[in-house]
């Protein structure tokens, strides 16, 4: 078990306070992990003591105006390789049938390719295939750093240090592509309305299906697309 991914997971998910009681053991594995630098590790403490701290409702509150309303921030990877093309649909199978191969059974109602699931499900697989799928990733994981550093939010430094665990250099091209991307206010929730008016998102076999520079990444990681319960309730 890499504990480091399974810790960033928790890191990543809805805020609750089981996951508050949980953040002292949480700190202490991501500060024991020496794949991190010293100043990897260092920068993860500001989350740390915020996720520990904070009131629970205003955590709430912003993990959903974060990575719930903002399409450039989604942790479903999809979302920013293939956004509603039906690409997405196969890769998303394809990820379910690579869990389900590897005796995987998300224990939540979010989509297959929500980070912090594939961070679970890396978590049970070795180092090695780890760092390789989080390589295929590697330009999403930067242009979330640098999303979120506009945002002053202590989040980016999560994404720094999976940055650091993917052990490669990211596509700058690739970087330049989603940050070209423009931002929504989150609070404008007409604007929000437009760039979520989704197309049909079509699922099952298709010949043309996965994107060249994360074939990887799909051949073994695929998923569906649902709204989890609070985005639902929204």
């Amino acid at each position: 078990m890499d504990r480091t991914l399974k810790a960033i997971s928790l890191i990543l998910s809805y805020p609750t306070l089981e996951l508050q009681q949980a953040m002292p053991e949480i700190g202490g594995v991501l500060a024991a992990d020496t794949r991190l630098t010293a100043a990897a590790r260092r920068d993860l403490r500001p989350v740390v003591e915020e996720l520990a701290g904070r009131d629970i409702y205003a955590l709430q509150e912003q993990y959903v105006m974060l990575f719930d309303r903002s399409r450039t921030l989604s942790l479903n990877l999809f979302e920013h390789v293939h956004g509603e093309s039906r690409d997405r649909g196969g890769a998303m199978v394809s990820l379910i049938e690579t869990y389900r191969d590897g005796g995987f059974e998300p224990a939540t109602s979010e989509l297959p390719d929500h980070l912090p699931v594939l961070l679970e499900f890396l978590a049970t697989r070795s180092q090695t295939e780890g760092q390789e799928t989080l390589a295929d990733a590697a330009h999403i994981f930067e242009a979330l750093v640098t999303r979120l550093a506009r945002r002053e939010s202590a989040y980016g430094a999560v994404f720094a240090a999976l940055s650091q665990l993917a052990a490669v250099e990211a596509d700058s091209e690739a970087v330049a592509a989603m940050l070209a991307e423009p931002e929504v206010d989150p609070t404008d929730l007409e604007a929000l309305d437009e760039v979520w008016e989704e197309s049909e998102v079509l699922f099952g076999p298709d010949p043309n299906a996965g994107c060249p520079q994360v074939r990887d990444m799909l051949s073994r990681m695929d998923t569906p697309i649902n709204p989890s319960p609070r985005q639902a309730a929204e």
